[in-house]
């Protein structure tokens, strides 16, 4: 009796489909990370040689943009998503760089919905020290802070350590895009017309032509934000032009890895400064289309 379900057993592992064992796919790819099904509808449709492989839950699709090998993955939004995510992709597959395309809040005043902002570091806002409230104020532990930024009541900004092959442990306040990649991408951003109406709802116009911003500062954190003091808090703080809830970790799981990484944000919204209600519902579709436009070209026109 063992002995036939052993053999059962054999015969029924040679007949069914291969399932995802840790073994990594030796092809060299881009891989571009989506955080949620609108971002991952502006991309997927494009990828030509299609193959589907599902890993913790997760469908991973491997193919060519632009006539270029890529992964696209839909990450899950917030943070730990994403750096889960990230790291899964670098372990399975030959990832020659990772880019994160999707929709963001605009942070800087002078950006409005539509744009698509490619920053040059990403950092972390909400990497905090909550501090006790005083008879004085909040009373922060000094040593576990960073003195150097100013905290929005309880909270204190800090820095993150984290450390690479190339590196060692490193503390700082932002994780540096890949230089060569952001190169690459102020010049496509120079050919690419935005779209200013979605497509799905042509009624749904900007009452301007978006724009490609490339440079500044990026930064993300677990929390949606549609508050107008807290917004003006992180501008005048980090310098931000955008906020989004992924982009931040996959940069660091990226450095830790010495891997490449550059992020394509559209804004949706404007964080809490939109004139009435938040706009992201509304123009999430759009921004979603423009973002994955501008990481098309990108992707068409990286080297061979």
């Amino acid at each position: 009796m063992r002995i036939a379900v052993i053999a059962l057993w054999l015969l029924l592992a040679a007949i069914a489909p291969p399932a995802f064992a840790g073994e990594r796919d030796g092809t060299k790819r881009t891989a571009i990370m989506i955080a949620f099904p609108p971002e991952r509808a502006a991309l997927e449709g494009a990828i030509a040689d299609r193959r589907d492989e599902t890993v913790n839950g997760k469908i991973i699709v491997t193919g060519t943009l632009a006539g270029k090998p890529v992964i696209l993955m839909e990450s899950g939004v917030s943070m730990v998503n994403a750096a889960m995510n990230a790291q899964l992709l670098i372990d399975r597959f030959a990832v020659s760089r990772i880019l994160f395309s999707g929709i963001a809040g605009g942070v800087d005043p002078s950006l409005h919905i539509g744009d698509v902002v490619i920053p040059d570091s990403w950092g972390q806002y909400l990497e905090v020290l909550m501090a006790r409230e005083t008879a004085d104020g909040f009373a922060p532990v000094a040593a576990l802070t960073d003195g150097s930024r100013p905290n929005y009541g309880m909270m204190h900004p800090r820095l993150v350590t984290t450390s690479s092959t190339a590196t060692g442990p490193v503390t700082r306040a932002a994780f540096s895009v890949d230089p060569t990649l952001l190169a690459l991408a102020s010049k496509v951003a120079g050919e690419i017309r935005l779209n200013r109406c979605a497509a799905a709802a042509v009624e749904q116009c900007l009452d301007r032509k978006p724009a490609i911003v490339v440079g500044g500062q990026g930064i993300s954190g677990p929390a949606f934000v549609d508050n107008a003091a807290y917004r003006s808090y992180l501008f005048d703080t980090y310098d931000a032009r955008v906020l989004d809830m992924e982009s931040a970790a996959v940069a660091q799981v990226a450095f830790a890895n010495g891997v490449p990484f550059l992020g394509f944000r559209s804004l949706s919204d404007l964080a809490g400064g939109d004139a009435e209600a938040n706009q992201m519902h509304a123009f999430m579709a759009l921004a979603s289309a423009n973002s994955a436009a501008v990481v098309t070209a990108f992707v068409a026109a990286l080297p061979d």
